[in-house]
């Protein structure tokens, strides 16, 4: 992974991005896609007083969540099966909505991200981390010639400057890295 990535460590851009979100959070966060869990699992064992819900499209992923969370007995954690390019909840309704390397693999990415602004509050915090393109021959050649074509990475894929100037349009960007070929942010509704 590390040489995927363009010789990032994923372990410590996870933990920063899970750092973004407060220990005492106790408002409303949306985890699209959640895949398996295994990236938000210990983080929420920390956020017992917040309401999580974790949509995937994949039930397969949103069973092995669901066995994580058990596990360790988060009873606040709701698993759902959707599309993040029709999220099933009202405008205006988390105050988090947190994406671990999930918009490279949305197949509708400008759906996908106009559902994230509306399920957001204003003041609320986009959260996220992603493979962006054109930083790592490495990178952009795995995503071109397997990844992409096994479905897992769904172009158009953001390069750091149109992804920073998407978010600059309707938030304001309060952290913003690129390592490699992932990008990770926080980024505030306006």
């Amino acid at each position: 992974m590390r040489l995927f990535w363009g010789n990032v460590d994923e372990k410590e851009i996870v933990k920063h991005v899970l750092d973004y979100i407060p220990s005492g959070f106790c408002g409303k966060l949306l985890d699209v896609p959640v895949g398996t869990g295994i990236f938000t699992y210990m983080k929420y064992q920390e956020l017992k007083d917040a309401e999580i819900i974790c949509l995937d499209y994949s039930k397969d992923m949103l069973a092995q969540a669901d066995q994580r969370f058990n596990a360790t007995g988060l009873e606040n954690v709701r698993t759902l099966q959707g599309d993040v390019s029709i999220l099933p909840f009202e405008n205006s309704e988390f105050d988090v909505v947190l994406s671990m390397n999930g918009v490279h693999a949305f197949p509708y990415k400008e759906k996908a991200y106009s559902e994230i602004y509306r399920t957001l509050k204003i003041g609320g915090d986009f959260i996220a981390c992603f493979y962006v393109k054109g930083k790592s021959l490495i990178s952009d050649g795995l995503v071109n010639t397997i990844l992409s074509r096994k479905g897992w990475f769904t172009p158009p894929f953001e390069t750091a400057e149109s992804l920073r100037n998407r978010l600059d349009r309707n938030y304001d960007v309060l952290d913003y890295h690129i390592e490699g070929s992932m990008a990770y942010f926080k980024a505030r509704k306006k």
